[in-house]
């Protein structure tokens, strides 16, 4: 097995009060993230000694696993000395992603009622070395024919780890030779990627779809908030296949892939099939964001 990075092979994997080699981590199979997906997440960046919106994160898990009704949740500050016990252990300081994953935790018996859980919640902080996931010069897109899930079905507001639905929308980008999928929401708009928020460039204005299909990702809202700070025009608003088509400029915003543009979607390309000074200059901006409002570790 090849990994990526190399120094990953002898990470320490953080589950509940434990730091286990990481081929030596596990949880039961008994636990609800195991049998049923019953788990919420975050994923984290580290930026030289900063964790970026560390406390918009942490907030967003508490949410998540209140709307799931999760019994016995460690406490937020419990939560960060976890990942900062993690981040300590593995002598990671920068070019760090981290995935946090707190499931409903270990059942009793197998079966889909919380009833079964009676033993707390299992905390996972997996910290590896991994640069943004995709190439600063773009990517290619297609929209998948799966739809992103309707609030009528399932919140997109609950950062859930069940991603079935985002699973099958990256399986049909894999089958179309390309790097990601774009998902419509049931009325036909668009939505965001199946593992991304859009944003579209038009006449220098920033569009991106309402966050009710699609996740309020945190990233998606640093560039609202720099938009705005910035004097840039920003707007939530339905966009259509055939706006993000003709947009001047498209790109991705998520924690793991930071600003991504997008340069052919659908066989079209988008603008001049490079990355837009819009694009460029976001990026810029949202890197120095990320770092002065970001957590200090505390090693």
């Amino acid at each position: 097995m090849k990994l990526p990075d190399a120094r990953n092979a002898d990470i320490l994997v953080g589950i509940n009060d434990d730091l286990k080699p990481r081929n030596e981590a596990r949880i039961s199979v008994f636990d609800s993230g195991v049998q049923g997906g019953d788990a919420v997440w975050e994923g984290l960046r580290v930026y030289k000694g900063r964790i970026a919106a560390l406390e918009q994160h942490l907030e967003r898990l508490q949410n998540s696993a209140k709307s799931l009704a999760f019994a016995a949740v460690p406490s937020t500050d419990d939560v960060q000395q976890a990942v900062f016990r993690t981040l300590e252990a593995n002598g990671m300081r920068d070019e760090v992603h981290i995935r946090l994953t707190l499931t409903r935790g270990e059942k009793i018996t197998s079966g889909m009622n919380p009833k079964f859980n009676q033993s707390g919640c299992t905390l996972i902080v997996l910290a590896e070395w991994k640069p943004p996931i995709y190439a600063g010069n773009g990517i290619r897109v297609v929209s998948a024919a799966t739809r992103r899930n309707t609030p009528q079905c399932l919140d997109s507001k609950i950062h859930h780890a069940n991603l079935l639905n985002n699973i099958l929308a990256s399986i049909e980008a894999n089958v179309a030779g390309v790097d990601s999928a774009i998902m419509l929401d049931v009325n036909g708009f668009v939505s965001e990627t199946n593992d991304t928020n859009l944003f579209l460039v038009k006449r220098d204005d920033v569009l991106t779809p309402h966050a009710d299909s699609c996740l309020p990702g945190i990233t998606r809202r640093m560039i609202l908030d720099i938009c705005h700070a910035e004097g840039i025009p920003a707007d939530e608003r339905n966009l259509s296949l055939t706006e993000l088509y003709t947009a001047d400029e498209v790109f991705t915003t998520g924690t793991c892939g930071e600003l991504t543009p997008v340069l052919e979607a659908d066989g079209r390309t988008i603008g001049g099939g490079k990355p837009g000074p819009m694009t460029k200059r976001l990026q810029s901006l949202h890197h120095d964001y990320s770092f002065d409002n970001g957590t200090p570790l505390p090693f």
